[in-house]
């Protein structure tokens, strides 16, 4: 039977309906905010796969093009590999349902969640992280929820939870966010709102400004959080008994003493693949110690027992990590020596690519990104079909991850969710410096290639991305820096940690990238693992982050302070025409006959669109001055008193047709053909000849008087 919940949501009502849609799966939630309807399916397999030690979730987030009363482009005529929204929403749903999912249970668990009605003012993807939660929730599956979700942006100074996609555009950041409980609340509430995942952009916001945003996100959740409770309560269904990966003490304590000297030697060796060597021997050691059985022959040598490893492995992994924190919060130092605050050593450098059009090394610690830019004409921005609409962009980043940037040998393949997750990032992160299109018409794309890695690699992105600009002659606004913030708590001891370590982010509570300039944030990122994060603690993060993006900034700085004065000279030259729109045809000609022939006699690339803009590029200045030339000359009107040189179309008895501009064509009446009188047009001209004439006169419908007689009167003189 059909079950309905509803509540108001950012002032507007949004209902869960339960029992109603796929009911064969294990919870499924029909989430209706508006006219967008977004169902969301949980499916958790009864049996797990035999040594499994992970949680094998998928989320899918899936737009399909009926939503929106569309239909897919393409030869198939169907949807087909996900879109790049598509990929970050699921990220955004699979970052914060994850880590509430209890270790230990290791089921194949899939959650797809399906758009299948689209209204552009009601977020499909806050209906998603909602519906994702209640189906959770309503399943047998044991899940630390509920979850919700909540876009903010502000408007002439004030907040707007879930704004509608105008509000949005004019927005001065974009912020989205999600949230669960944690009981009991403060002040007597029953319950608080913990911010569980963030990701965002902005235009160089204040870090306070973005706290205020963050705590009206988390209060508005409060009656969506409210909502599944009350769902849960009415139709939940029993949890599944997740067995606890108990270890045997007697065991951990034989790892222990085994291999816990190693591993405090290995966290005083700073470099990352020599103390990844020394613990890889360790774990062996520990295996071959602690993880044997005696061979079923009696005298032959003792074979690994695969329950023991397994118990081996996991003591072993605990023990690793406990090692790692109490090394940072007894000793007050990290694995590299450095203090809690200090950056690891930057240095960079710039236009090492010489036909690259801009390029950057920029080095922290053991991370190195390279990042290439090239310059492109409007013909080479991206054209992303969304079910909302296409998008064309202008500014587009790559972000790519090779095997040997962790010293493996893997398959190199397309590009994974973690690429197009970190790159996106990134391209929001520098987005809010570029020159606006009016003043700098080019499309934009930077290649991030990561040539080594520990920690921190989409921001060390972000920086070479950044120089890359400046020194492809990008007019940016400001230097743009990126840091990855760290956080470590036991007890009420609390620790944060700045420009973090891989190990660091694999053993820490948070990880909190934030970008931007001196002035503000422009991006961020942030994963919690923690139930109480507090605000206090969310400020002193964002201040230290702020201290050392300053400091990396200055760092960049001293490499290039400013944007090159120009473009690279195998960068194409934009030049900007302006013609009436009502002209666009004249340069196009008919069937594309004119622009071909100015690409032809010049070489240049020309773009024209609708408004009358016409662009030319080329890296031959003189190329692109003909190519103005040109674009003028077919759109050029007739001005009265200028003299033309015209090809005569057609004679009759009166006089000639002459034309003097493409498809301008006016009267010479056979009184203005020569000072003397003519008896016989033909006797002057005739068919396609060329003329030097004169405008005379253009009347109200645009007919147009020559006169050849005055253009020969005016050249003589």
């Amino acid at each position: 039977m059909k079950e309905i919940f509803e509540g108001e949501f950012a002032g507007r009502t949004l209902s869960i309906k339960a029992r109603y849609l796929a009911e064969q799966a294990d919870g499924a939630a029909l989430v209706t905010y508006g006219d967008t309807m977004v169902l969301v399916t949980v499916v958790s397999l009864k049996t797990g796969r035999e040594g499994l030690d992970f949680l094998p979730l998928t989320v899918d987030y899936q737009e399909m093009t009926y939503a929106a009363g569309k239909i897919p482009g393409g030869f198939f005529k169907r949807e087909g590999r996900p879109n790049e929204r598509e990929i970050l929403t699921s990220r955004m749903i699979d970052r914060s349902i994850r880590p509430l999912i209890p270790k230990g249970y290791n089921f194949e668990t899939q959650i797809v969640a399906s758009v299948l009605s689209l209204d552009t003012d009601h977020d499909p993807g806050v209906a998603a992280m909602i519906g994702a939660s209640a189906a959770l929730a309503m399943s047998d599956v044991p899940f630390k929820g509920p979850v919700a979700g909540v876009r903010v942006g502000r408007n002439a100074g004030q907040l707007l939870c879930n704004p509608g996609a105008e509000a949005l555009k004019e927005s001065d950041f974009n912020i989205f966010l999600a949230g669960r409980r944690i009981a009991p609340g403060a002040g007597g509430r029953d319950f608080d709102v913990n911010l569980v995942m963030l990701e965002g952009e902005a235009n160089e916001i204040a870090e306070d400004d973005l706290v205020d945003a963050i705590n009206a996100g988390l209060e508005a959740m409060r009656p969506m959080i409210e909502l599944q409770d009350r769902m849960c309560r009415k139709i939940g269904k029993e949890k599944r008994i997740v067995a606890e990966a108990t270890l045997d003490e007697a065991l951990a304590q034989m790892v222990a003493d085994t291999v816990t000297a190693g591993l405090r030697e290995a966290y005083r060796t700073p470099r990352k693949q020599e103390r990844y060597a020394m613990i890889d021997a360790l774990r062996e050691k520990a295996v071959k110690t602690c993880g044997m059985k005696a061979s079923p022959d009696g005298d032959a040598a003792p074979v690994p027992d695969p329950v023991l490893v397994s118990q081996v492995l996991r003591s072993f992994d605990a023990l690793d990590r406990r090692i790692l924190r109490e090394k940072i919060l007894r000793e007050k130092r990290r694995i590299d020596g450095r203090s809690f605050t200090d950056i690891r050593p930057i240095s960079s450098e710039v236009g090492l690519l010489p036909r690259v059009h801009g390029s950057a090394l920029f080095n922290r610690g053991e991370t190195q990104a390279l990042a290439a830019m090239t310059l492109g004409t409007s013909s080479d921005e991206q054209r992303i079909d969304f079910i909302g609409g296409e998008e064309r962009r202008a500014f587009i980043l790559h972000y790519n991850f090779p095997p040997y940037s962790v010293g493996e040998a893997k398959r190199l393949g397309s590009p994974g969710r973690r690429e197009i997750g970190h790159g996106n990032l990134a391209r929001r992160a520098l987005s809010a410096v570029l020159p606006p299109p009016e003043s700098f018409p080019y499309t934009i794309r930077i290649v991030s290639e990561i040539l080594s890695s520990n920690g921190s690699s989409s921001m060390a992105t972000v920086c070479g991305g950044c120089l890359s600009l400046m020194d492809g002659g990008v007019p940016i606004r400001a230097a743009v820096g990126g840091i990855a913030m760290g956080l470590l708590q036991e007890g009420d001891e609390v620790v944060i940690l700045s420009d973090i370590l891989g190990d660091e982010d694999h053993a820490g509570d948070m990880d909190f990238k934030v970008c931007g300039t001196k002035e503000g944030v422009t991006a961020m990122q942030m994963d919690i693992k923690i139930d109480n994060l507090t605000e206090e603690i969310l400020r002193r993060a964002l201040g230290q982050a702020r201290e050392g993006r300053i400091h990396i900034i200055d760092r960049m700085l001293e490499t290039l302070a400013a944007p090159r004065p120009d473009i690279s000279i195998y960068a194409p030259r934009i030049t900007t025409v302006k013609v009436k729109p009502e002209k666009v045809r004249d340069v196009i000609g008919s069937g594309g006959k004119n622009i071909r022939q100015i690409v032809s006699e010049t070489g240049v690339t020309i773009d024209v669109e609708d408004d009358g803009t016409v662009t030319i590029a080329s890296v031959d200045a003189e190329a692109a001055a003909r190519a103005v030339a040109m674009v003028r000359w077919l759109t050029e009107e007739a001005e009265i008193g200028k003299v033309y040189t015209g090809t005569v179309k057609k004679v009759v008895d009166f006089g000639a047709f002459v034309e003097i501009l493409p498809g301008t064509e006016g009267l010479v009446h056979i009184s203005q053909l020569a000072k003397n009188r003519v008896n016989k047009v033909t006797d002057v001209v005739n068919e396609g000849d060329e003329v030097m004439v004169k405008v005379l006169e253009i009347d109200k419908q645009g007919k147009i008087r020559l006169s050849r007689k005055e253009a020969l009167e005016a050249n003589v003189s």
